[in-house]
């Protein structure tokens, strides 16, 4: 096409998008209002299926009683004694068979985390989100409001034109840090630390780094990316992300928006005591554990969760959010599917257990932590199309190291720091 007809079509898209944004404007008064995350409240029965997901819902006695009875009939049935056995000795098997079956598309990316778990981020980068959420609003408030960005649209316009058919287009879709390796010390990004002893490692992925976050069970980078998005070209931080399904590790590895300079993905049985992690102990800032400890075995939690606690540094948090007791996904297990009170095996041989709050406490209490959050988060999920009503129940906690050691720790520790 020549440069006449070029002009003709970006005119014609950038006319076709004042079109749009007029008749935006010209709707907006109608238009339903933003509802902010966790303040959507079901006042009017009548209303339930004019939104995917309710907030806040309160269960009454009955409803509760309902729950227990059918979890109780589902429990009924136990799966075998040799079956179990196998489904502990081959969970990696299972996990791996299912991230080879769904790869990266079966969960969607974790775009919530920064709003339920704030933590994650440094303080500075904390504040920072939040001036450009408040700068990205009124961005499109004035967008919308406003016909004077006619530039804006004739460069998208002709964006549109160099993807479509050529023109030397570098623009790049999603986001991409800086791809350079750390090929030494110096060329690391990171932050130097220059007060804080390491232990026994001296060089160690992240080494460098002042803030540093591990996430448990990363299965195929559903938290990893969001999170490296954020902190992408963050001096300072690093992310370290491990599963014990290589498939998944592998997923994470092979992502475009994967770099080491920033990331190490590992594999690592969090059961296993004796394995040593790629880093030392006590340096940890957040430690993120989502739908994680769900999938292990009732009476190896304790275990993983003392584990955890040691590795981060005194003042660190553990993030944690899981299956809550009374779940829809627990009520529709099958007679047969249940290994043991609350824990139960899936069609593809993969496991969960549904917690109460008590015994979330219970285990990072035992494990030296203090609570800073530990709610249970009942929503209502509405299929609209097929008028089906599902009650979920997650746990969300928040547990902190103390800065100083206190009475409340475990009696193993307390021998080795008389």
């Amino acid at each position: 096409m020549g440069s006449l007809n070029k002009m003709n079509f970006i005119t014609r898209l950038s006319a076709l998008c004042l079109r749009k944004s007029k008749m935006q404007q010209r709707h907006q008064s109608s238009r339903r209002p933003a509802v902010p995350l966790g303040s959507r409240i079901l006042t009017d029965p009548s209303k339930v299926y004019e939104h995917n997901m309710w907030d806040h819902m309160q269960w009454s006695r009955e409803e509760e009683e309902n729950a227990k009875e059918r979890a109780a009939e589902n429990s009924l049935v136990k799966v075998q004694w040799e079956e179990r056995d196998k489904y502990e000795r081959e969970a990696s098997k299972y996990w791996n068979e299912f991230y080879k079956t769904h790869k990266n598309k079966f969960f969607k990316d974790r775009n919530w985390l920064f709003l339920e778990f704030p933590e994650i981020l440094p303080e500075k980068k904390r504040e920072k989100l939040k001036t450009e959420e408040r700068s990205s609003e009124c961005t499109k408030i004035n967008s919308t409001n406003s016909f004077s960005h006619k530039n804006e649209i004739f460069e998208e316009g002709e964006k549109y034109w160099k993807k479509n058919y050529g023109g030397g287009s570098t623009s790049v879709q999603g986001y991409v840090c800086n791809k350079k390796e750390a090929k030494s010390p110096t060329d690391n990004p990171q932050g130097k630390n220059c007060g804080e002893e390491l232990g026994r490692l001296e060089s160690f992925p992240g080494s460098d780094a002042t803030y540093r976050i591990l996430e448990v069970g990363c299965g195929a980078g559903n938290s990893v990316f969001p999170i490296l998005k954020v902190l992408c070209n963050t001096p300072g931080t690093f992310l370290y992300c491990c599963d014990f399904a290589s498939g998944a590790v592998e997923l994470v590895k092979s992502h475009s928006s994967y770099n080491s300079a920033w990331c190490s993905a590992f594999v690592h049985d969090v059961c296993d005591d004796a394995l040593p992690y790629p880093f030392p102990d006590e340096i940890l800032d957040v430690i993120l554990l989502v739908f994680v400890l769900s999938t292990i075995h009732p009476d190896r939690m304790q275990g993983v969760v003392n584990r955890l606690a040691k590795l981060l540094k005194p003042g660190g948090m553990l993030l944690f959010r899981d299956y809550g007791r009374y779940d829809t996904a627990q009520l529709r297990f099958k007679k047969g599917h249940c290994l043991s009170e609350n824990f139960y095996v899936r069609g593809d041989g993969t496991r969960v257990y549904f917690f109460t709050k008590d015994e979330v406490w219970n285990m990072f209490n035992l494990a030296g932590l203090t609570e800073v959050q530990n709610l249970v988060d009942r929503r209502l999920q509405v299929n609209r199309k097929k008028k089906v009503k599902m009650q979920r129940v997650w746990i969300q906690s928040k547990f902190q190291k103390p800065l100083l050691l206190s009475l409340n720790i475990p009696e193993e520790t307390t021998k080795r720091h008389p």
